[in-house]
């Protein structure tokens, strides 16, 4: 009897030291049902961890954005478009939440691209920036090829979750995900983008992010 409770004492002790030491790092996403997967850098599958690709889109002040930009930066993306009345509005409000909290941290920015690109040109972002109080160097407004946006977005982001990604890439892409990606543009969070207490959580996760040192 001493024995199995020293031993069930043993397993609840090494179960409390995985518990704590995950919940020191972030998980890592690799497919569009946002599995969460723990992966050491010592392991085989490290160097096949899901990366966001190369891409190149136009800002609000019409500058081009590729994926040098965001080099070895944390961001945080989500799909958009400046005339939506519903849910749009209320992820805008939230994201301004992050732009506040990581103001004067050049290493936070802010992605959110348009899923109507042919209606929000240049000039409509910039105007939608303006009246949302976007700050240009921290929160960037993205439009470009629409085809383009929405391979990234349900093939890579996952922004769709498996319903986007399994289904047609015409589709309208609607959603309020927010995704946290690492310095090395690699997902390791999904947030509901309309629910303002998931910005603490996203906030503690960026924080989490930038002690991590692989």
């Amino acid at each position: 009897m001493i024995r199995l409770i020293k031993n069930s004492i043993i397993i609840v002790s090494l179960l409390a030291a995985c518990r704590s030491n995950r919940e020191e790092t972030l998980p890592f996403y690799n497919d569009p049902e946002f599995t969460p997967r723990w992966i050491e850098s010592s392991s085989a599958s490290y160097d096949s961890i899901h990366t966001i690709p190369s891409f190149s889109f136009t800002d609000q002040d019409g500058a081009i954005v590729t994926e040098k930009m965001v080099e070895g930066k944390i961001y945080v993306a989500n799909f958009m478009f400046t005339s939506c009345v519903s849910i749009c509005p209320v992820m805008t409000d939230n994201m301004k939440i992050l732009q506040k909290e990581f103001e004067h941290n050049e290493d936070v920015v802010l992605l959110s691209h348009s899923v109507l690109p042919t209606v929000d040109s240049v000039s409509v972002l910039k105007k939608y920036a303006e009246r949302k109080g976007i700050q240009s160097s921290k929160w960037y407004l993205l439009t470009g090829n629409r085809d383009s946006i929405y391979s990234l977005a349900k093939r890579q982001y996952y922004a769709g979750d498996s319903i986007g990604f399994y289904g047609n890439q015409r589709d309208f892409l609607h959603t309020e995900n927010f995704i946290l990606v690492d310095k090395h543009r690699r997902i390791r969070g999904v947030y509901n983008g309309t629910i303002k207490f998931e910005m603490d959580r996203i906030i503690e996760d960026i924080r989490t992010l930038m002690k991590e040192n692989y």
